[in-house]
Order: structure tokens, then C-alpha cells, then sequence
């Protein structure tokens, strides 16, 4: 799914919100003047405890950071920089010490953010919206505040104020689809649901590619309006993009998006804008900020799916995978990103070498749904990235047998089978897959790259060989591998020119690929240039390359190689 992207400059306005948790060094105690401890040996004191912290926010390990800098605190309670420093991290952590210590901050934005989501949870709505107001326009806030305020209002009871204040950002100006779907769930909380089909419709037409999160909260507010066949549509169209976001829209995630009100007042409200902003900063690289906007989100709407999920894709960036696992793993079954979640945890199971687990996971998710080929897609994936061919093309037979219909769109699963049939020693199932693969999509160059270079190795349909990787040569001129395979092809029809233009031409745009540079030095060796044949084929031995091409390798520089080559 295409994100949303957010301008340049809010993009590098982004970082204020957490521009007072980013100085370096301990200050000077706040209002006293005293300088922060020191000392050779920090082991076990405050300044220990301050740069173990420091350290670990740095590393995004929340957990350590929050422990050091809010012991720290304890220690030094006047000290300014700690009072920032351990506020970040207790909400980067999640614990309630954040609420305590925002009260200290009146000039830090996230510390404001905190006591607002506090006091939309108190409804204390008069406060919030004061609140917001004195939030200003600055970087998120150009964003964000408009919706604050409205939501505010809402809490108030004051639906048409809300709406009025959203009107004209609704219908112009850059964040235009945020204002006009803000404005149609405010008005879906207040039971108006032709304002609120008005206003998501601005939101449908401001995005052309809508978000999951945006094409579900649509169909529940067209279905309330009585759209009966525009709401089923948007999620019909998200199933059939076949990515993992898919499983979102089946049953009973289906019915439940249709029947149910996902937003229920103004903490649900704010919640999504936070998850919305988070989502639009990290697709900018700004995972600590998009993390910050989860938290916050989480504070007001606990076991909130979608705040969840951006918060473990954070996570997982900073490779916290085992917080990220245990982060999805408190998505609800009922919650419409439940299926999704489990594949991403089956994921980070095989990056943790949890394999057994992520097997079960996965097995578990293709059983519960005996239509649904995600699971055994993904299960075929990991089973192939770990050279568990046999078992890959398992998988991705019973995934294709699950498919209703073959579209344009399943060549990457028949590639991706062709290549585990491949490996697994079942060529003619692999080739039918490749050529399958080529006819939903005819021009694939990385499916032309494998399908052309095998014929070449086995010396059969040479000619449609380099018809096909001078096609994919065209599109990936900047490819190595495809260079290698059109040389190998040239060299297998006796074009040694050719074949030592294009493969010097892949040493250089792959001079660390052993298997191109043995090839280069068969060439040069066909080509009578016997001593710079020897220096590639050393090279190519010094390049990691697997226990039977080393041994071909050194086979050759023992006895040379017979001419016509036979590999």
C-alpha cells in the first residue's frame, strides 16, 4: 500500500517534539547551578546510570533507558536534563512516571501532548482544548492541532464547531484528507451520517490510493450511510491486492468493519491522528518520532491495533525484535490486523531463529483460514531464504492450490516456487513455474535473468536465451548477475567477444560475486589468455564461494579447462 507522503519541511520540523530530549551531557541543576556529578569510576552512580541510559534510548532498548534515567532522576530530582531525558524515556516505555514528569516540562511538546491525552481521558474538555490551542502550529502541530481542538469540541457535546473548524482544511490545503476524514468520524460519533459519508468521501478523493486504516474506517461510515455497495467495494478492492494487509478484510474482520464503530469518542479520535502522523513521519525515516506518536496513542486507546503495529514496525527497525514480537503479540484475535500481525510476527520469529514457533505460527494462521494463501506464502519464503527448498516448494503448492484464480499479479509465487523446484533438483516443475511467470507477466527481468541463464548452463534454447536477457539486460543495465548470464549465454553460442565485453562488464558492477568471476575467467581461458584466466579464477576463490564451485575452481587451475566447456 502507497503511504502517504508528508512535505519536506514538516518532515524536518518533525524532530521538535523531541528536540528537548536530544542534548548531550548532563546540564546544570536546574535553577541551582551545580554542576552534574563526575568521577573516573560511574559504575553504580548517578552519572553511571545517566550515560547507561543515555546509551540505551539511543539504542532504542526502552526498557533499560527508563530504568537508569528514571533511578538517575531519583537521585538527582532538580536536574533538568534528567527530567527530559528520563520524561522521553518513560514514554518511550510506557510507564505512568511520563504523566508525573510532563508536569515539570510546560515547554516541551511531547510533556504537553501527555498532559493533554490526560486530560481527554479525565474529559476534562475545556482544559484539553486550551491545551491544544497553546500547542501552536510548529512542525507535527501544522498537523496535528486542528484535529486536537476538534476533537476537543466534540467531547463537548459542540459537533457543529468541531466540523466548522475542520470544514475549509477538509476541503484544501496540504493535509486536506487527515482534516476531512477527522470530520467525518466526529460526525459519525454524533450518529450524522450523511455529514460523516460527506466528509470520508473528501478523504477517499484527497488519497487515490487509500491506506488499510483509511479504506476500513470508510466502509464502516459508507455502510452507516447506507452505501451498501460502495463500503463492501473498498474492502473487496484492498483483498484483491494479495499482500498481507488482505487478511484484514476477511471474515469476520469483515463483518466487524462493517457493523462496528471503530472510533467512539474523542480518545479513539485523537488515537488514530496520532497513528495516522506516526505512519506518515516514519515512511520519512523518523522511527524514534513515529514510535513517540504510538506511545501516545497507546496512553489514550490501550491494545489499539493499529498503534500497536506501528509501534513494533519501529521496533523492528531499531532491532528490537523481540520487544516487536511481544508488541504484536498483544493484538486482539478480533482486531481486523490480527491476521496481519501474525505474519509479521512468523517474520521476526525466523530473524530470531524461532523457527519452530514461527512454523507453528504460520501453519496455525493457514488452518484457520483453509482459503486464505498468505500463511503458506509466507512459510515458503522463510523455508527458501534458509535453503529448505523441498519444503519451500511444499508450501508454495499448497498456497497456489488455494488460489481461486491465477492473476497477473501471482508471477512472483510461481517464481518463487520455480526457484525452490530449482534448488530442490525438479527442473521440468521449475521451468513450467518460470514460464508461468512470465506469461502473467511478461517482462519480469529477474525472472527472464534465471529462467535464460539456467538454459544457458544446460546449453539448450540458446537463442531465445539472449533475446530474453538482452530484454532484461535493457531494463537493469546497472545488474551484474544479468551482465553475467548474457555473457554466459554469448559465451555458450561461441561469441567470445561478446561474451568477455559483457562479463568484464559484470566484474565491474559485481567485483565480489565469485561466480562472475570464475565465469570471466573461463572466458578469457576459451579466448587463449591463460594467465589472466588463472588470476580471475583465484580471485573468485577468495570470495567465499560454496564447497562445490571452490572445487570446480581449483579443479580448473590444476588442469586448466576443456574447450567446449561442460558444467
Amino acid at each position: 500500500m502507497a503511504r502517504s507522503r508528508i512535505p519536506p519541511r514538516l518532515a524536518l520540523l518533525a524532530a521538535s517534539l523531541l528536540a528537548a530530549c536530544a542534548a548531550g551531557g548532563l546540564g546544570a541543576t536546574e535553577g541551582s547551578g551545580r554542576a552534574a556529578p563526575s568521577g573516573a569510576d560511574a559504575a553504580g552512580t548517578v552519572f553511571g546510570s545517566f550515560l547507561v541510559g543515555r546509551f540505551a534510548a539511543d539504542e532504542q532498548d526502552t526498557r533499560v533507558a527508563a530504568d537508569n534515567l528514571l533511578s538517575a532522576l531519583r537521585a538527582e530530582p532538580n536536574q533538568l536534563e534528567l527530567v527530559q531525558r528520563a520524561f522521553a524515556a518513560a514514554v518511550m516505555d510506557g510507564r505512568p512516571d511520563a504523566l508525573r514528569l510532563a508536569r515539570r516540562l510546560p515547554d516541551n511538546p511531547s510533556a504537553q501532548l501527555v498532559l493533554f491525552g490526560a486530560d481527554i481521558a479525565g474529559q476534562r474538555w475545556d482544559r484539553a482544548e486550551s491545551r491544544a490551542r497553546a500547542l501552536g502550529r510548529q512542525g507535527p502541530m501544522q498537523a496535528l492541532q486542528p484535529v486536537l481542538i476538534a476533537w476537543s469540541l466534540a467531547g463537548k457535546g459542540q459537533t457543529d464547531q468541531a466540523i466548522a473548524l475542520l470544514r475549509p482544511l477538509a476541503e484544501q490545503g496540504r493535509f486536506r484528507a487527515l482534516n476531512a476524514l477527522h470530520a467525518a468520524l466526529i460526525a459519525d460519533v454524533a450518529n450524522r451520517p450523511r455529514d460523516a459519508e460527506r466528509y470520508v468521501r473528501l478523504a477517499l478523493a484527497g488519497q487515490p490510493e487509500p491506506t488499510l486504516r483509511l479504506s476500513l474506517l470508510a466502509a464502516g461510515i459508507l455502510k452507516r450511510a447506507g452505501r451498501n455497495t460502495d463500503a463492501p467495494r473498498l474492502l473487496d478492492q484492498l483483498a484483491e491486492t494479495h499482500d498481507e494487509l488482505a487478511l484484514a478484510v476477511l471474515e469476520p474482520a469483515r463483518s466487524s468493519v462493517l457493523t462496528q464503530k471503530s472510533i467512539t469518542g474523542p480518545a479513539d479520535g485523537i488515537a488514530e491522528a496520532y497513528v495516522a502522523l506516526g505512519s506518515a513521519l516514519r515512511g520519512q525515516g523518523l522511527e524514534e518520532m513515529a514510535g513517540l506518536l504510538a506511545r501516545l496513542a497507546l496512553r489514550l486507546r490501550p491494545s489499539f491495533g493499529p498503534a500497536l503495529l506501528l509501534l513494533a514496525d519501529t521496533l523492528t527497525e531499531g532491532e528490537q525484535l523481540e520487544a516487536a514480537v511481544s508488541t504484536l503479540g498483544q493484538i486482539r484475535p478480533d482486531d481486523p490486523l490480527f491476521g496481519p500481525a501474525q505474519l509479521r510476527r512468523a517474520a521476526l520469529l525466523d530473524r530470531l531463529d524461532r523457527l519452530p514457533e514461527a512454523e507453528t505460527l504460520l501453519n496455525q494462521a493457514a488452518a484457520a483460514v483453509p482459503s486464505l494463501p498468505q500463511p503458506l506464502i509466507r512459510l515458503g519464503d522463510i523455508m527458501r531464504r534458509r535453503s529448505r527448498f523441498a519444503e519451500a516448494a511444499a508450501a508454495y503448492d499448497a498456497a497456489i492450490g488455494r488460489l481461486e484464480q491465477v492473476r497477473d499479479y501471482d508471477w512472483p509465487l510461481f517464481y518463487a516456487r520455480g526457484i525452490a523446484r530449482e534448488r530442490s533438483g525438479n527442473w521440468p516443475g521449475a521451468e513450467a513455474d518460470f514460464l508461468r511467470a512470465l506469461q502473467l507477466s511478461p517482462d519480469q527481468p529477474y525472472v527472464l535473468n534465471y529462467l535464460a541463464y539456467t538454459w544457458a548452463d544446460q546449453g539448450v534454447n540458446l537463442e531465445r536465451a539472449r533475446i530474453m536477457l538482452e530484454g532484461a539486460a535493457a531494463q537493469r543495465p546497472q545488474d551484474g548477475n544479468i551482465a553475467d548470464s548474457l555473457g554466459w549465454v554469448l559465451f555458450r553460442m561461441g561469441d567470445l567477444p561478446g561474451a568477455v565485453r559483457q562479463l568484464e562488464r559484470a566484474v565491474e558492477l559485481e567485483p565480489r560475486n565469485s561466480t562472475v568471476n570464475d565465469h570471466l575467467g573461463d572466458v578469457y581461458w576459451a579466448a587463449g589468455r591463460q594467465s589472466e584466466a588463472r588470476f580471475q579464477w583465484r580471485r573468485a576463490l577468495t570470495m567465499d564461494p560454496d564447497a562445490a564451485e571452490a572445487s570446480r575452481i581449483e579443479a580448473k587451475l590444476r588442469g586448466g579447462l576443456p574447450i567446449p566447456v561442460s558444467r
